[in-house]
């Protein structure tokens, strides 16, 4: 059978699962499940269901006149760009798309540089033609011209183009939904524009690991492209590390993919897309060759982390009462386990044995790792965000980010001040129907914490989306809005007389009956400081207390804080308590004593750098 292996790759919300859903659901041989249909059948995962986001990049299998057309659904968020760059090693050609009312978006240039870098074929499906203020021929020629811009060559600009509106299953070589009556000129375009793979069955084996899954009967499953080879069932192969290190093993399952579904087989074949199982110590961008004549292929490389975080054993008084793993053994194995699978996380031990500095793509890239963490039940305390210079003959370097804004015209000018704030380079600056479009140039550091000031000063009818832009030398000090925290002096369970008391004084997190110790955040203050509150105060009963005293009072709404608000939130004092059923800010240090100690010597130090603590 005739393959085509293709990546299909988007900015995010542009319909990539969507369009997969309905290549699966119109292929020759895709069966819905016995339970019936998900939604999206791609989104497997709880967190893509929620956020509506590819996050882990996934593969499946379908057949269209006898050819076997293997789709792997990237993410479209710079964030998980370790995902897209490992999968362009795995694939012949890529499906772009691009939205037929938003054109090429910042997160479209991220994965179409990697796709060209790496010499593929694009496919341009323009998607969701069926948008009321859709503009499918100004959006083709805005890609075209990004194709132009990132360098492509002849052949890759003169690309087909296609189409469709995925949510209805309908594609066509003309922007006329009418004239649509399914998404087979889709699957025509694939298998007469993406070149089959080259591959020689003769050959010593060679495959790629390029992905990682688990089986609970079969343990690790490595999934890549066979480059060149056979690879059967109890076959012996090297196993080529990393580091170059050859270790002889045994393969137990040879799987193929049909539909979403994996499928043991006796042997493949060069040029398809196969999961093994039998090499427990497997790792992304590792080589299984023959053993005879064991050839590396070139070890796949990623873009360095720009954000870090400090991840640590939980250590405030409600420890251990709402997680299953507390212990610094839990955590460090949980992150082990996520560095087999996550090529673009990197984490380092720290001076203390309980703490570990965990590096990431962004935040979004470690917000997901911390709440897949308590989902499975994990109790940490995270740091604030902070970005990763580097040193360069003597020069400090820090990430620069590429921010592009979409606003209403009117609140551009809050926008412009805002980042010019946070040292915001403007770019470009256009206005298409009253909506106005802005790229800065901003130090990643500038946009940590910025989501709910950009949220509120908008209105929520702004759209922010960044791309890692490279590193420029130190642009100085940053004017990121300075917060004060309203800090429980006490302990106990929180009620409306001292919730009254303190809500004069800024905005509050919690409301009533909610149990809480001293150090920690219950609300931000209207000014910079901090001030001690004690929200468990309640009111004294007296004999001269009229009927009716007090009625006239209400508690504000409290500010939900969720996971991602916390990490905005936060400052270089204070840590975010994870736990399966709660996200609480705290002080690092609980006491009033002893952050005031710590801001005496911390002044100290300031003053006097030769000194030693």
């Amino acid at each position: 059978m005739e393959i085509r292996n293709i990546a299909i790759i988007a900015h995010v919300d542009h319909g990539k699962t969507t369009l997969v859903d309905a290549l699966l659901k119109q292929s020759d041989q895709f069966r819905l499940r016995a339970d019936g249909p998900q939604e999206l059948i791609m989104d497997s995962n709880e967190l893509e269901r929620e956020r509506g986001i590819t996050i882990f990049s996934k593969n499946a299998s379908l057949v269209h006149g006898g050819v076997k057309i293997n789709v792997v659904d990237t993410p479209g968020h710079a964030d998980f760009g370790g995902e897209v760059e490992r999968i362009m090693r795995m694939v012949d050609g890529v499906l772009l798309l691009v939205d037929a009312k938003e054109g090429p978006m910042p997160q479209t240039k991220f994965v179409l540089r990697k796709a060209i870098q790496a010499g593929h074929p694009a496919i341009v499906v323009v998607n969701k033609i069926d948008k009321q203020d859709a503009r499918p021929l100004w959006a083709l020629n805005q890609t075209f011209e990004l194709f132009i811009e990132l360098g492509a060559s002849d052949s890759q600009a003169n690309f087909p183009v296609i189409y469709a509106a995925a949510k209805e299953g309908k594609a066509g070589p003309t922007p006329e939904l009418a004239d649509m009556t399914d998404i087979q000129p889709l699957f025509d375009a694939i298998i007469a524009h993406v070149p089959p793979p080259v591959a020689d069955a003769e050959k010593p084996l060679q495959l790629l690991t390029v992905n990682l899954a688990y089986d609970n009967y079969k343990g690790k499953v490595a999934i890549g492209r066979l480059y060149a080879g056979r690879i059967r069932k109890a076959m012996p192969v090297a196993h080529i590390t990393r580091t170059g290190e050859v270790k002889r093993a045994d393969i137990t399952n040879v799987m193929l993919f049909e539909g979403m579904q994996r499928v043991d087989v006796l042997e493949a074949e060069a040029g398809d897309i196969v999961a093994i199982s039998g090499i427990p110590d497997i790792s992304i961008g590792e080589t299984i060759t023959d053993p005879d004549h064991p050839v590396p292929l070139p070890i796949i490389q990623i873009d360095e982390p720009t954000i870090k975080m400090t991840f640590g054993v939980n250590t405030s008084p409600f420890t251990g009462r709402e997680g299953q793993y507390s212990t610094s053994r839990n955590l460090m194995e949980r992150l082990d386990h996520e560095l087999e699978t996550d090529v673009a996380l990197s984490v380092v031990s720290t001076d203390s044995p309980d703490r570990w500095t965990v590096s990431g793509r962004g935040e979004l890239h470690l917000a997901i790792l911390i709440e897949k963490m308590r989902r499975e039940g994990y109790e940490i305390e995270v740091s604030k965000p902070q970005v990763i210079v580097k040193e360069v003959e003597g020069v400090t370097l820090e990430p620069l980010e590429l921010v592009s804004v979409e606003v209403p015209e009117a609140m551009s000018g809050f926008v412009i001040e805002l980042f010019g704030r946070r040292l915001g380079i403007m770019k470009d600056m256009r206005v298409d129907r009253g909506t106005a479009h802005l790229d800065f140039a901003v130090p990643t550091r500038g946009i940590i914490g910025i989501r709910n000031e950009f949220l509120t000063g908008t209105k929520g009818q702004g759209i922010m989306n960044s791309i890692f832009l490279g590193y420029e030398p130190w642009k100085g000090a940053c004017a990121v809005n300075p917060h004060g925290s309203l800090v429980a002096s006490e302990s106990g369970e929180s009620n409306s007389y001292g919730l009254m008391n303190a809500q004069g004084r800024g905005q509050l997190f919690i409301g009533a009956g909610v149990e809480l110790y001293a150090g920690m955040v219950v609300g931000q203050n209207a000014k910079t400081t901090d001030i001690p509150v004690n929200i468990c105060r309640t009111k004294e009963l007296t004999n001269f207390r009229s009927k009716n005293m007090g009625i006239q009072e209400t508690l504000d709404v409290p500010r939900t804080m969720g996971l991602e608000d916390a990490l905005d939130y936060v400052g270089d004092d204070e840590l975010v308590e994870v736990t399966p059923k709660s996200v609480r800010i705290r002080k690092k240090y609980l006491s009033e004593s002893d952050r005031k100690r710590a801001k005496h010597n911390q002044q100290l130090t300031t003053d006097n750098p030769q000194r030693t603590e």
